[in-house]
C-alpha cells in the first residue's frame, strides 16, 4: 500500500537579510528531499505549501530548523492520494503575503494568537467583530459562523476596507482568520497601527483548526478552499468535491460543472459571460495543452485535473 503524499503548509516572519543568499541552498534541500511546490522568502520571512514523503518533508523542516531563526516555523499539514503539485520553486518576494502598506511588519507588532480550542468561545462574544480576511471565492464555500465577508478579491483591497467600514473608537475586539494564519498576522498589525486596540488572530488558521476541533464541537461551515489541487478540503482534512475554473480561478461545485455554461479549463457559471477574448482565448489554447499532455501520458503542470484523470483510469 502506497504511502499518501503529506501536504504541509508553512510560514513564519523572521528577519531574513540574507533571503536573496538564501534561495538557492533552499531550493537544493528540497530538490534533495523531493519535495513539490513553492516557497516564497522575503527580508520578513517565508511562506508556501509545499508537498512530499513523509521523510521529505520532515528532511526539509529540519533543514529550516537547522537555521536558529526558522526553529519554530510554523506548519500545518495534511494529506492525499496524489502528488498536488508539479514543480520545485523557490521565488524572491518584496512580501510573503502581498498587504502593499510600508511599515507593516509582524516581525514588531502584531495581534494575540488564539489557540483553535479557545477560538470558539471568543468568536461567540457578541462585541467581536468576527472577519474573514481571504479573497471572496475562498469565503464563498466557506467560512465560520457570523464571519464577515469583505468581498476583497486580493489582500490589497483590505486595508481600504477596514478604513471604510470600522473605526476604532467603536468595534474594540476584532476577531481575524485565514487559511493558514499568515495573512491575520500582517493584518492584525496593520489594525493596530490603525488604533484597533483588541485584535485577535486564529494560531494556525482555518487548517489548524480543522485539525484540532472536533467536527462536533465545530462553528465552521463548509468546505476550505487550499492552494493546490485538491482545491479544497473538508473539516476531516480529505479532499473535497470542488474543481477549480482555469479561467477565472473560482472554486466550482458539481452542481456548477453540471450548468450548460461550463467547459472545463475554459469557462463556468460564474464567468462564462464576463470572461475577455483575450482571457478566453488564453483559457482554450492551455485547455488544448493540457490535453495533449494527456494524450502524451504525460501531466501538465498548469491546470491538470488529476481527479478527472484517477476517474478516467
Amino acid at each position: 500500500m502506497t504511502q499518501p503524499i503529506v501536504v504541509a503548509a508553512l510560514y513564519k516572519f523572521v528577519t531574513l537579510e540574507d533571503y536573496v543568499n538564501l534561495r538557492e541552498p533552499l531550493l537544493q534541500a528540497m530538490v534533495d528531499n523531493g519535495i513539490k511546490g513553492t516557497l516564497l522568502i522575503a527580508e520578513e520571512g517565508i511562506n508556501g505549501t509545499v508537498s512530499g514523503s513523509r521523510e521529505g518533508i520532515d528532511g526539509l523542516l529540519a533543514w529550516l530548523r537547522n537555521d536558529p531563526r526558522m526553529v519554530d516555523i510554523d506548519h500545518k499539514e495534511s494529506y492525499c492520494d496524489e502528488q498536488p503539485f508539479y514543480r520545485t520553486k523557490v521565488k524572491l518576494k518584496k512580501e510573503i503575503v502581498t498587504l502593499g502598506v510600508e511599515g507593516v511588519d509582524p516581525n514588531k507588532k502584531v495581534g494575540t494568537y488564539v489557540e483553535p480550542q479557545d477560538w470558539n468561545a471568543l468568536i461567540s462574544d457578541p462585541e467581536v467583530l468576527l472577519i474573514d480576511t481571504r479573497n471572496d471565492y475562498e469565503v464563498s464555500i466557506g467560512t465560520f459562523e457570523g464571519a464577515i465577508d469583505p468581498k476583497t478579491t486580493s489582500f490589497r483591497e483590505f486595508p481600504d476596507y477596514i478604513k471604510e467600514h470600522f473605526d476604532p473608537a467603536v468595534h474594540k475586539k476584532v476577531a481575524m482568520f485565514c487559511t493558514g494564519g499568515i495573512r491575520c498576522e500582517k493584518a492584525s498589525s496593520y489594525m493596530l497601527g490603525e488604533g484597533f486596540e483588541e485584535v485577535y488572530h486564529l494560531k494556525g488558521g482555518i487548517l489548524k483548526y480543522l485539525e484540532e476541533v472536533p467536527q462536533e464541537e465545530t462553528k465552521w461551515q463548509g468546505d476550505c478552499f487550499v492552494f493546490d489541487n485538491r482545491v479544497t478540503v473538508r473539516h476531516d482534512l480529505s479532499e473535497g468535491d470542488y474543481d477549480q475554473c482555469h479561467a477565472c480561478r473560482t472554486p466550482v461545485s458539481v452542481e456548477d460543472r453540471a450548468s450548460e455554461h461550463y467547459v472545463a479549463g475554459i469557462s463556468c457559471p460564474h464567468c462564462w459571460d464576463t470572461l475577455s477574448e483575450k482571457t478566453r482565448r488564453s483559457a482554450i489554447d492551455r485547455q488544448k495543452q493540457i490535453e495533449l499532455a494527456k494524450a502524451r501520458n504525460m501531466p501538465h503542470p498548469i491546470g491538470y485535473n488529476y481527479k478527472q484523470a484517477s476517474s478516467e483510469a
